[in-house]
C-alpha cells in the first residue's frame, strides 16, 4: 500500500524535472539583443549566455510621432491663439463662481472671528462642570483650537479659489491654460 503513493510522488517529480529541463532554452545574446532561436544565433554570430537567469520583458513600439493636420498643410501660416475669446455665457458663469465664492468666503470669515471669540488665545471660560473636571475643560479647548484652525484652512481655501478665477474683465482663456 506504502509503495502506491511513492511511485506517484516519483512519477510526479519526474514530470516536474522534465518540464523544467525542457523550460531552459539556451539563450543567445546578439549585441543589445537576445534570442533562443540557434539558427538566428548563428546567423548574428550571437554568443551563448551561460550562467544567471535572463528576465526578458516585451517592450511597447513607439508611436511615430504625427503632425496636426493643419500645421502640415499651411507650415507657412501664423500660430493659431490657444483659446478662443470667452463666450458671454462663459463669463456668466465665471461672475457667478465667483459671487458665490465672494459669498462662501464672507461666511467663512464670520465662522473664523467667532470660533476665535470662543477660543479666547486658548483661555476660553470654564463652563459648569469644568471648574471641577479639568480634563473636560482641555478637551474643550482642543475642540476650540481645532475649530479654529479648520474655519483658517476653509479662508485660506476659498481666497485660493478666488485667486484662481479670472478678475471680472479678463477673459477666461487665461484660467482654462492652467
Amino acid at each position: 500500500m506504502t509503495s502506491r503513493p511513492v511511485r506517484w510522488m516519483l512519477v510526479s517529480v519526474l514530470l516536474a524535472t522534465g518540464l523544467a529541463a525542457h523550460a531552459q532554452n539556451k539563450i543567445y545574446r546578439c549585441g543589445s539583443e537576445y534570442t533562443n532561436d540557434p539558427k538566428t544565433a548563428r546567423d548574428k554570430d550571437c554568443k551563448l549566455m551561460e550562467g544567471g537567469n535572463i528576465t526578458i520583458i516585451q517592450g511597447t513600439t513607439p508611436r511615430p510621432a504625427s503632425t496636426p493636420p493643419a500645421a502640415a498643410a499651411t507650415p507657412g501660416a501664423a500660430p493659431r491663439p490657444a483659446a478662443p475669446p470667452p463666450s458671454a455665457e462663459q463669463r456668466a458663469r465665471d461672475s457667478d463662481a465667483r459671487a458665490i465664492l465672494e459669498s462662501e468666503l464672507r461666511k467663512a470669515q464670520a465662522r473664523l472671528a467667532e470660533a476665535r471669540a470662543a477660543y479666547a488665545d486658548g483661555e476660553p471660560e470654564k463652563q459648569g462642570i469644568e471648574s471641577r473636571n479639568y480634563q473636560r475643560y482641555l478637551d474643550r479647548v482642543a475642540e476650540l483650537k481645532a475649530a479654529v484652525s479648520r474655519a483658517e484652512a476653509d479662508v485660506a481655501g476659498i481666497e485660493r479659489e478666488l485667486s484662481r478665477l479670472p478678475a471680472a474683465g479678463q477673459s477666461s482663456a487665461v484660467s482654462g491654460a492652467k
